[in-house]
């Protein structure tokens, strides 16, 4: 973009600035919880309020498409013949609120304070998703066309795990097809660091139940002659893992790539201050599999962690039994050539062979996801890092991300195109948390950067 360009844009995106953000507390207002069935008519809500503003920005063909579970909507602009068409991928749905008691002001009241909106999805991603709808109503203001072909495929249900959109692209591979998928659901470094990901872990989900007699039973009675289940449970947990963090599974590391000095080199240019972490997490030490910086283990490495816990009295007060059931709920980090399936049947496998006499298990899976590798030298994903620099004055990092995207592997695989992971939010903005919130700044340069990122393509 030229310099006039550049002006240009910024001088009308303070121009409707407070005006999009007021659409913004509308779009956040809405509890659209993908997770909580009676929030159904929200996530809908949420759902054509996404295909109003579409609409009204100057998208052609939008749609609500009807799924199993939540609505996809789908919208177009293809009038530049001989440009490239980028696809945009965003999800309406929302994280639930719990606990409410922590959120200073109410999650779906949008507040504004010192220069960040704080409600439920503000950064995790109704803020990153609505820019890039901005930012096309400034282009086609500005220009009364767009410089690139634009698509857009927003879901309700990346919060659970994307269960329909994956049918859904594989049925319309023609209606998607584009040159890349661009994707605003991450972090930067740090504030003024912007980062292009450039790897997602893939998940696994489960739950394992262990029982023992069929009922809860006196502990004065019972207690020390009958198996415990909650014993049992503990027991089975805390086999998963040897003493310096390695997981125990048989077959868990299966696929999982060498790890070669060059990769730790490319893993080490990210900045981490393991003080600092400790100091803001208030602990005195940090674990992990041996042999690992904090940046391996949470980017290129494996993991197999515990997530919740529940057996017995749950309630006020002492109540003394046996417990007769007990479960928890697990998931696991995959990397490289891991195979969720083949993972999922060897922690069963190993579940089997480790119970205590006297308890039976029972596993059930929830989330499957694959893990997925790009490549920062593709010329989509440096031109997106030409509009970072442009508009922040620093090149973006390439970090690898310990999160999962599960639909990231899939647009990937079945489009066959590269995906640009042009995160705007900030790892501070406790996302999934109380008091989620979104960077006001970001999201102004947020709408900058995509709209400098279509230009850039369209001169090509």
């Amino acid at each position: 973009m030229r310099l006039k360009e550049v002006n240009q844009m910024k001088e009308l995106i303070q121009l409707h600035k407070d005006e999009f953000i007021e659409q913004l507390k509308r779009f956040l207002s809405i509890p659209s919880i993908s997770s909580l069935s009676a929030h159904k008519g929200d996530v809908v809500k949420g759902a054509e309020w996404v295909a109003d503003a579409l609409k009204e920005t100057g998208m052609e063909h939008v749609e609500i498409i009807e799924t199993k579970g939540h609505p996809i909507v789908y919208a177009d602009w293809i009038h530049t013949e001989g440009k490239p068409t980028v696809l945009v991928y965003g999800h309406y749905d929302v994280q639930p609120e719990d606990p409410l008691d922590l959120w200073e002001t109410p999650p779906f009241e949008p507040t504004i304070r010192d220069g960040k909106i704080f409600a439920r999805g503000a950064t995790d991603d109704k803020g990153q998703l609505f820019l890039h709808i901005k930012a096309l109503d400034l282009l086609l203001k500005e220009n009364g066309e767009l410089p690139v072909n634009v698509k857009f495929c927003i879901e309700g249900e990346e919060e659970i795990a994307s269960p329909n959109l994956g049918p859904f692209i594989n049925e319309n591979q023609e209606k998607l097809v584009c040159d890349a998928v661009v994707i605003s659901d991450t972090s930067f470094i740090e504030k003024g660091q912007p980062a292009i990901c450039t790897s997602l872990r893939g998940a696994l989900a489960m739950e394992v139940t262990v029982k023992t007699a069929n009922t809860d039973l006196h502990s004065g009675t019972y207690g020390g002659a009958i198996p415990n289940s909650i014993h049992a449970l503990v027991h089975i947990l805390e086999s998963l893992h040897h003493e310096n963090g390695e997981i125990a599974v048989d077959g868990f590391y299966k696929g999982v790539p060498e790890v070669t000095e060059e990769l730790r080199g490319e893993v080490a240019q990210i900045p981490f201050d393991e003080e600092k972490t400790k100091r803001e997490l208030d602990l005195d030490a940090l674990f992990g599999e041996e042999g690992f910086t904090f940046q391996e283990r949470v980017g290129i490495r494996p993991t197999l962690e515990i997530n919740g816990i529940t057996g017995g009295f749950q309630g006020e007060g002492l109540k003394t039994i046996v417990p007769s059931k007990a479960s928890a709920k697990i998931s696991c980090r995959l990397v490289g050539e891991q195979n969720p399936q083949a993972i999922y049947e060897a922690i069963e496998q190993h579940m089997e062979a480790h119970k205590p006499a006297g308890a039976k298990v029972e596993v059930q899976q929830y989330i499957q996801a694959n893990p997925v590798a790009l490549d920062s030298r593709n010329p989509m994903i440096q031109t997106a890092a030409d509009a970072y620099e442009e508009v922040y004055g620093v090149r973006p990092l390439f970090p690898k991300e310990g999160g999962s995207i599960p639909i990231v592997e899939v647009f990937s695989r079945v489009l066959d195109a590269p995906v640009v992971l042009m995160g705007f939010g900030l790892p501070s903005e406790n996302l999934h948390a109380p008091n989620e919130h979104f960077h006001i700044e970001n999201f102004v340069k947020g709408m900058e950067t995509a709209a400098s990122y279509l230009k850039k393509l369209g001169n090509q």
